[in-house]
């Protein structure tokens, strides 16, 4: 009998230390991005006018490093000339998750700004899907961000981090493949590093610039141009969805 209790109590002891060991705290992963542009600017008439079909899918790809309290969500440098540069918006995303802060980096119409939240608070419902990226095996997870607009996550709890592409959080892990209802914007994981990020990568620089909240912004923008066709569909597309 005594023999059984510690058998049993080893077994208890190692899978513990297997569980501990399997939650990963830190890292760096590489999306890759790819967005529709037919789709995105659907409602601007005939897109296919001016856009051929071989330029219809635009591919961004940004970096996320992160360790246990700290991330920071960015594009990925390169001195490559991009095409249709101004089609897509490339965000950056610095999260304290002790603190519940955010910072929001923008570019609206060439100008940066710089918006201070709390950190976002998403409604995910879980489900029993199962995928592999990466090599990791993820869930699948659904977001009703409005009445228009829902998400798919996959996201991976060996990656304990509450955290994905954007500013999008609150799923017990984190997410390494989104991607809106039509299709239309794709992020998937290509690669997954675990190693730990210098401090300097998951810090915003001091700055003097102006701190907007995204409500702050966003009225601000709505009351300027919101009666326009293309300032609705910029507000959309810089508020709504991420």
């Amino acid at each position: 009998m005594m023999k059984c209790n510690l058998l049993l109590c080893m077994c208890i002891f190692f899978f513990n230390v297997n569980t501990i060991q399997s939650q990963i705290k830190s890292g760096k992963i590489i999306y890759e991005r790819k967005t529709n542009l037919y789709k995105k600017f659907k409602n601007n008439g005939d897109v296919k006018d001016w856009l051929k079909e071989e330029d219809k899918n635009k591919i961004d790809v940004f970096e996320l490093y992160f360790n246990d309290s700290l991330s920071a969500f960015k594009p990925q440098e390169t001195d490559l000339v991009e095409k249709m540069s101004w089609s897509t918006n490339k965000n950056s995303v610095y999260q304290n998750r002790q603190a519940n802060k955010r910072l929001t980096i923008k570019t609206i119409w060439g100008e940066r700004f710089l918006l201070q939240d709390s950190i976002r608070i998403c409604k995910w419902k879980i489900t029993e899907n199962k995928r592999s990226i990466c090599g990791y095996q993820c869930r699948k997870a659904i977001l009703n961000v409005n009445d228009s607009t829902r998400l798919y996550a996959w996201f991976c709890s060996e990656l304990e981090a509450s955290i994905g592409p954007e500013s999008l959080a609150g799923l017990p892990g984190v997410i390494l493949g989104l991607a809106t209802e039509d299709g239309g914007v794709i992020y998937f994981a290509k690669t997954v590093e675990l190693s730990k990020p210098p401090l300097e990568v998951l810090l915003v620089k001091k700055t003097k610039e102006k701190m907007y909240q995204t409500s702050e912004l966003k009225a601000q923008i709505s009351k300027d141009f919101g009666k326009e066709k293309w300032g609705k569909m910029m507000l959309y597309n810089q508020f709504e969805i991420w």
